[in-house]
């Protein structure tokens, strides 16, 4: 086994038949504009973490590096130590099962999003996201502080807080997606500021669960936003029957879609998240995001401990976190529960998104109020782009769907939000019925 191995070194040519063996159970490799890389030990130290990288072990992974990184040339000198081979002249470039046509099509349209400017941020827009943020947070501050503590100015403070708090994510995922600076050091600042300090959670677990979910959205095991399967949802046609023919019951899931109102929105933000956040950045050791995070609760707690009280403080901060999940939960799934979850299938990166993802239709309140994550679609497909941009490549998204005959779903804003309890309503469905009969 051994002196193979040296051979095919020394050859330093592979199949895709060879490189597929390595996903993962020994050794990762990974292949790149044809160049074939050893990851296995590279992944524990990969700046966005092991997981991600390691998701493409035994798989094509150029559209996914190119999608991801703003300067190739600097993340080709990590690369080139790595590199152990490449694929034999007569393999072709797409990997079996996939489409070359699809794949070229798709680059294509890469070159011209680069060509035409649309991965260039506008400054001035995220400035003037930042300058409203910070507006809104001082009146709720100054309804507090002038109209005083009675239920109503408290309420409307809380309302105003959990507008910014909702803000404040859409803005520190631009950060987060390096997409309002063109070097990877400024966003990465901005991004803790933001996280940390407007929304007290830390930029490396956003960073770690977020990467994973756009490396490969909707696919068991690979994309945390759908670990809630099997303990709390029965998610998907496919992975619903499954449960239901391998007679596992971990919650009533005919029900889901009526539990889900008190699970789900409500309590994911305030029940779970924010302590888990606390505990994800102790247990990496990533004490600057904890100062970031620490900062926020100190601010928080000077600014309205002398007006509230401490009981009325924590009923202001919870009340916050409750607002926010709901808006949060809402808009984050809103664009994928619908859609197609599986385990990976390792399809195109064009198909494995736009099956993935759906859209919600333009309008100047659905982009504020869902950070423009109306257009998933786009920002699926090029993560990097700043987020006014997404309504100027999206005509030509769509035409590519429509050659190649993917479903490009767009939908109403309140048609995707009830889309996601149908949606719950099915699989589960499918659960008790292969539960029960099979």
């Amino acid at each position: 086994m051994e002196d193979e191995t040296k051979n095919k070194n020394l050859k330093a040519m592979f199949t895709w038949t060879e490189v597929q063996k390595h996903n993962g159970q020994g050794e990762k490799w990974l292949v790149i504009n044809r160049k074939v890389y050893n990851i296995s030990e590279f992944c524990q130290r990969h700046p966005g973490g092991k997981r991600v990288i390691s998701h493409y072990a035994g798989q094509d992974a150029t559209d996914a590096f190119t999608a991801f990184h703003l300067d190739k040339q600097v993340v080709g000198r990590y690369l080139k130590p790595l590199q152990i081979g490449e694929l034999a002249p007569e393999e072709p470039s797409n990997e079996p099962g996939k489409s070359l046509a699809v794949i070229e099509d798709f680059q294509e349209l890469r070159v011209y999003v680069e060509q035409a400017g649309l991965l260039k941020p506008n400054k001035l827009f995220f400035f003037l996201m930042l300058v409203h943020i910070i507006l809104l947070d001082i009146a709720a501050w100054f309804t507090l502080w002038h109209f005083g503590t009675s239920w109503l100015p408290f309420l409307v403070s809380g309302v105003l807080l959990s507008t910014v708090q909702a803000q404040s994510g859409w803005l520190q995922h631009d950060f987060g997606h390096l997409s309002v600076f063109r070097t990877s050091r400024w966003n990465h600042f901005l991004h803790k500021f933001v996280i940390g300090q407007l929304k007290g959670a830390p930029a490396s677990w956003w960073n770690h669960l977020h990467f994973q979910h756009h490396a490969k959205p909707n696919c068991f095991r690979k994309d945390p936003d759908i670990n809630m399967h099997p303990l709390f949802f029965a998610l998907g046609k496919t992975l619903a029957i499954e449960l239901g023919v391998q007679k596992k019951k971990y919650m009533p899931y005919q029900h889901q879609h009526k539990y889900f109102f008190l699970i789900g929105p409500p309590a994911l933000l305030p029940m779970y998240f924010q302590w888990y956040i606390f505990y994800f950045a102790v247990k990496q050791q990533q004490w600057v995001d904890l100062i970031w995070m620490l900062s926020f609760y100190i601010r928080f707690t000077w600014i309205y401990l002398p007006m509230l009280g401490l009981p009325a403080l924590l009923t202001l901060f919870f009340l916050v976190r409750f607002l926010e999940s709901n808006w949060f939960v809402w808009v984050t799934q809103m664009n994928h529960i619908p859609m197609e979850i599986d385990r990976d299938q390792n399809k195109e990166w064009l198909v494995m998104q736009v099956r993935a993802t759906c859209n919600v239709e333009q309008s100047l309140f659905n982009d504020w109020f869902t950070g423009h994550l109306n257009f998933q679609i786009e920002h699926h497909l090029f993560p990097t782009m700043p987020r006014h941009n997404y309504k100027t490549v999206a005509p030509l998204v769509r035409s590519l769907c429509k050659k190649h005959d993917l479903n490009y779903q767009s939908k109403p804003l309140l048609t995707a939000f009830s889309d996601i309890v149908h949606s719950l309503k099915e699989s589960g469905q499918l659960w008790y019925d292969a539960y029960l009969h099979k």
